[in-house]
């Protein structure tokens, strides 16, 4: 058996069109954003949940409520799920901060994992406080269904270190949509399986579904 996370990023906002920098700004969801939280709840809706936890961030609380709604849950509120944090670039469009901090932004394009800008996080301090939030919540529900919501940059580095991807590339090989459904089987500290990725199919439908759990067609560690 293995625990079984729900990884979800929280769904559209009123920034989300705008393309600004957003990790510590507390903006609310857009009306599609909470739609897409209505459908992935419905296309959830059949499944055993034992938890929901979420980032503190507005975005996340009311996506994950949104979800957690149907298994009548609480949502459980976790300081480590928050978004990375860009510093003085927070509120600012790409575009701005390109023009404005030409050299800073040159830096964290080639390497937003060990750079970040001033008063922000590197990617590498947000993977040291989200990925043992995450553990100890696998830790705290053995084969258990969990819903976990989260933020895009928060996700891809989550998913980079579980994975065993360069942690330097995440901007680039890794993408999170709105209300994306990611789902992770985790045996064990230090084992962890990408059943699904980045999936939206509920944005075309409410009637979406869910993998089986894999039995005998990997390692014989599964």
């Amino acid at each position: 058996m293995a625990t079984r996370i729900f990884l979800i990023r929280h769904g559209a906002t009123e920034l989300s069109a705008e393309d600004r920098f957003a990790g510590e700004v507390d903006v609310a969801l857009s009306d599609i954003g909470r739609d897409q939280a209505r459908r992935l709840a419905k296309r959830l809706s059949s499944e055993r949940m034992a938890a929901v936890y979420s980032s503190p961030l507005s975005r996340t609380r009311e996506t994950a409520s949104i979800l957690a709604a149907p298994h009548s849950l609480a949502v459980e509120s976790c300081d480590g799920l928050r978004e990375i944090s860009h510093g003085h670039w927070e509120g600012k469009t790409r575009a701005e901060v390109e023009t404005e901090y030409p050299k800073e932004y040159q830096r964290w394009e080639l390497d937003p994992f060990s750079f970040a800008p001033p008063g922000g996080e590197t990617g590498l301090s947000v993977t040291a406080r989200a990925l043992p939030a995450l553990l100890e919540i696998v830790e705290r529900h053995p084969d258990d269904h969990v819903i976990v919501v989260s933020h895009k940059a928060t996700i891809r580095l989550l998913l980079s270190n579980l994975l065993g991807f360069d942690p330097r590339k995440y901007r680039d090989r890794l993408d999170q949509s709105p209300a994306a459904l990611n789902i992770l089987d985790i045996k064990q500290i230090g084992y962890a399986r990408l059943t699904l990725f980045n999936d939206t199919s509920h944005y075309a439908t409410s009637e979406g579904t869910v993998p089986e759990v894999p039995s005998g067609r990997l390692s014989k560690f599964w």
